[in-house]
């Protein structure tokens, strides 16, 4: 991107700043970051250099915003909204998404866009939300708004992120026509190639040189059940005593990655908010007896291994600190989804 072409982007629901860092390594600048979750905001300011607004977007405005943008050529407005009430374990179990308030908050974030009409807009959430109304709706109303949009799965492997994760990624140009970013590698990361080298850890403890990489302790049953694990196996491969009862029942058969091990050789499964504990999946260490650290988890999220997620002072719990590292924009897509835009700057740049 010239120095010349002025671009500057702001973070709706920014969370620990996946996204926002991963545009920065692209080369867009951000400002600000919104989100509701103020035990975000020191691994937010830390590691991105930018304003953290701890404030609902329900009680936000694009006025209030604007003042970043001033003498800015191009706007860009990325976000992505609570992704919980359309994953696949809330259909799964029955979640009612009238009895939750995030599943609205799209037309918060087309509020904005309709407010303020950026050059660029974006949008990062689950799979499953393409096929919905409220996702339907937001495409055809940012069309109605003058945009150019395309939006498609993402498969994050290929941009560098060392786990299996799909991701719906939606983009939106005033300017042109605009594109989905294209894969940049052929074959996956692995989990050796980003977390082999990591200091050894045994159950239940901390690394005395990385506070974050620390895991949860297992009860003496899930010790035993990680020893009797294979990597990328099954709870199948356990003698009988360590079955579960849902396990014995027919039920229960068809959940064969919980209590799994990692395979080295692969990339890791889909890095959730409960990435820490083993009996949730395959989340299992490949072949120390622990369930993953937290630093492991962020590594396979591709957050930096320097990335801050805590203050010295004040050390944050093995549940918060997975919940904000399960629920972020990989930096690596976010990288990806910069790379777009950049590209798609300078081209029309280069047609006017």
């Amino acid at each position: 991107m010239p120095q010349s072409v002025s671009i500057k982007a702001f973070d709706i629901f920014c969370g620990i700043g996946g996204l926002s860092y991963g545009l920065q390594m692209a080369g867009i600048p951000v400002v600000a970051g919104l989100d509701s979750d103020l035990t975000c905001r020191y691994a937010y300011e830390e590691n991105c250099k930018a304003k953290f607004i701890h404030t609902d977007i329900r009680n936000f405005n694009y006025s209030d915003i604007s003042p970043w943008f001033k003498g800015v050529k191009y706007r860009v407005l990325v976000g992505c909204a609570p992704c919980q009430p359309f994953s696949a374990h809330s259909a799964k179990i029955g979640i009612a998404r009238k009895d939750d308030t995030r599943w609205n908050l799209i037309h918060e974030f087309l509020r904005f866009i309709d407010d303020g009409k950026p050059e660029i807009a974006s949008m990062e959430n689950v799979p499953r939300l393409r096929k919905e109304d409220v996702y339907l709706t937001f495409k055809d109303s940012l069309r109605q708004l003058g945009y150019q949009v395309v939006d498609g799965i993402v498969e994050c492997e290929y941009f560098g992120v060392p786990q299996k994760r799909r991701r719906l990624v939606l983009l939106a140009s005033r300017l042109d026509d605009i594109s989905l970013p294209e894969k940049n590698l052929s074959k996956p990361i692995t989990v050796r190639d980003s977390i082999g080298h990591l200091n050894h850890l045994n159950n239940g403890k901390a690394s005395t040189v990385d506070p974050i990489h620390v895991c949860r302790n297992l009860s003496p049953l899930n010790l035993k059940r990680i020893q009797a694990s294979v990597p990328a196996g099954t709870w199948r491969d356990w003698p009988e005593d360590l079955l579960l009862e849902c396990h014995k029942k027919s039920s229960g058969k068809t959940y064969s990655c919980v209590y799994g091990r990692m395979s080295w050789e692969k990339p890791s499964p889909t890095i959730t908010t409960q990435f820490y504990s083993y009996g949730t999946g395959r989340f299992g260490h490949p072949e120390q007896d622990r369930a993953l650290s937290i630093r492991e988890g962020a590594i396979l999220q591709s957050f930096p291994e320097d990335y801050k997620f805590i203050h010295s002072n004040k050390p944050g719990s093995i549940s918060e600190l997975a919940r904000h590292i399960g629920n972020a924009v990989p930096p690596l897509l976010g990288k990806a989804i910069g790379t777009s835009i950049v590209s798609h700057i300078n081209r029309f740049e280069d047609n006017i």
